[in-house]
């Protein structure tokens, strides 16, 4: 999750915006953290805030494995080997950050381990693990704080990949006149969203509640139904008349291996646990709340004043013969004409001076930034050392706005292309494969001061490109694994290795 930096004096000091999707505790938490750690409580207009002692997170980066993660914590305190757990993304899915989150289950203020969602099936477990033999007595929680947005009309719902494509990209573009909200290239629009009407009205049915108002209300725009935790299937497991439903129930809230439904939303639940109707004003309180979700900004106000772009995967598929429509994608492409949004500061920014020479790592909808980049270079007329690596399957259907990128290498805004298609070759060809062969290359740009980015999945790809540059580095530098290790971790905290990932 990002911060604002706001100037009071000699230094900045970060803060948690209002509009960010944490609660007004976590968000006066984290302000007090971050106050007292840049010297706040000497600067006006900020409480006091002792400093607390410097502490160093070694596990706190999403290209490591749990195992690394867990063995560099071990020792430390429950919250420390709780956080090591976490996916390391800071991406606010939870409604926490990962030392937030982590801190918030060891004192018993958070009572669901499922929460990371792009830690999955092994955060869930290893944080089970953890916690099995701490007995935490549950605080009070939290009073959830909706996050602001403004209104903005959307415009454009077009369809970026080619007739063919397995996949749907689409461009979605957004109204900002008449709102407040503002941009720079680089930071990410938060998007309040509402659950599939459809899904919506099967559980009321399935609830016998078709003609409750204030039930559809709270499943169509407040709670995750997408999304159960464990704790909505502690609640059915504790009242299924059936005591084989219970017992699959908590097998399922175990994450017993085989157990089914697998990756179930609230409707499979009530489908295949008839018995399980515990009070529904306990079981709506027991869902998660449905949390905006954030896109990298694909534009540049300077080439689209008064609007911003997204690219947008849409997320769809079929389990147990029904059609699965994921919560965000597929309301801002096919269903939204208006929605309420923020934007968040992202510390994801172009080099201060535009000689720098600049490299670009972003295959798919990873794509999204370096566009709103390379719209904000062609909009102030710079030219220069600009390399986008961009991939995707297939070069004739999935080449995300190909004429904008070729009309870019025409004019000199982009100097350099090396793209990779997974799927038209024998081989799979990925963007780390192109970072290999230009080796040389790529270590003499950041030889001379590149700075590299990289945006997209954490998982494989990002991972996949941190190991490529760590060869890099050992294959052009003449460096050992641990000296690899240590350059990139030096070029990070220089701000010269950015990235967006999720």
């Amino acid at each position: 999750m990002n911060v604002i930096a706001q100037n009071f004096g000699p230094a900045p000091v970060p803060l948690i915006p209002d509009s960010a999707p944490f609660t007004a505790e976590q968000r006066a938490w984290l302000n007090g953290f971050l106050a007292g750690l840049y010297g706040g409580a000497e600067q006006p207009g900020l409480s006091a805030a002792p400093p607390p002692p410097a502490e160093d997170f070694p596990w706190h980066d999403p290209a490591l494995e749990l195992d690394e993660r867990l063995s560099l914590a071990e020792g430390r305190s429950l919250p420390r080997r709780l956080m090591a757990a976490m996916a390391q993304l800071d991406c606010g899915q939870c409604g926490y950050l990962c030392q937030t989150y982590a801190e918030a289950l060891a004192e018993g203020r958070e009572t669901s381990t499922a929460l990371c969602q792009p830690g999955g099936k092994v955060t869930r477990d290893a944080v089970k693990r953890l916690m099995a033999d701490v007995k935490v007595a549950p605080a009070a929680a939290p009073v959830a704080v909706k996050p602001r947005g403004e209104t903005a009309r959307l415009l454009a719902s077009e369809r970026l990949t080619g007739e063919g494509s397995g996949k749907d990209v689409r461009r979605i573009v957004l109204d900002l006149s008449g709102t407040t909200v503002s941009y720079e290239p680089g930071d990410s629009l938060g998007v309040v969203v509402h659950n599939d009407p459809e899904l919506v009205e099967a559980c009321l049915t399935r609830l016998n509640a078709a003609g409750d108002v204030a039930l559809r209300e709270a499943l169509s725009t407040e709670r995750d139904i997408a999304r159960p935790l464990d704790r909505t299937l502690d609640l059915l497991a504790g009242a299924a008349r059936d005591p084989r439903e219970g017992a699959a129930l908590r097998r399922l809230a175990d994450g017993e291996e085989g157990a089914e439904p697998s990756d179930a939303d609230l409707l499979d639940l009530l489908d295949a646990f008839p018995s399980a109707r515990p009070p529904v004003a306990d079981l709506i309180a027991s869902l998660p709340t449905l949390k905006p979700r954030l896109y990298s900004i694909a534009s540049s106000p300077r080439a689209t004043p008064g609007r911003v772009e997204l690219c947008v995967g849409v997320v769809r598929d079929t389990r147990r013969g029904r059609v699965r429509d994921g919560v965000a994608s597929c309301h801002l492409s096919f269903r939204a004409e208006a929605v309420p949004v923020y934007a968040q500061t992202s510390h994801f920014r172009l080099p201060a001076r535009a000689e720098t020479p600049v490299i670009m790592v972003g295959p798919g909808t990873g794509i999204a930034p370096f566009r709103a980049f390379l719209q904000e270079r062609a909009a102030l007329g710079l030219k220069g050392r600009t390399w986008l690596f961009f991939g995707d399957r297939h070069a004739a259907t999935d080449f995300l706005f190909a004429d904008e990128i070729a009309a870019w290498r025409k004019d000199g805004t982009l100097q350099r292309l090396s793209l990779a298609w997974s799927r038209d070759g024998k081989a799979k060809d990925y963007v780390q494969h192109r970072m290999l062969e230009d080796a040389a290359d790529l270590w003499r740009w950041l030889q001379d001061g590149a700075h590299f980015y990289v945006c997209g999945d954490a998982s494989r790809m990002a991972k996949d490109v941190d190991a490529a540059l760590r060869e890099v580095a050992m294959r052009e530098g003449g460096m050992n694994a641990d000296q690899a290790r240590d350059w990139i971790v030096a070029l990070a905290k220089q701000g010269r290795y950015q990235r967006d990932v999720y």
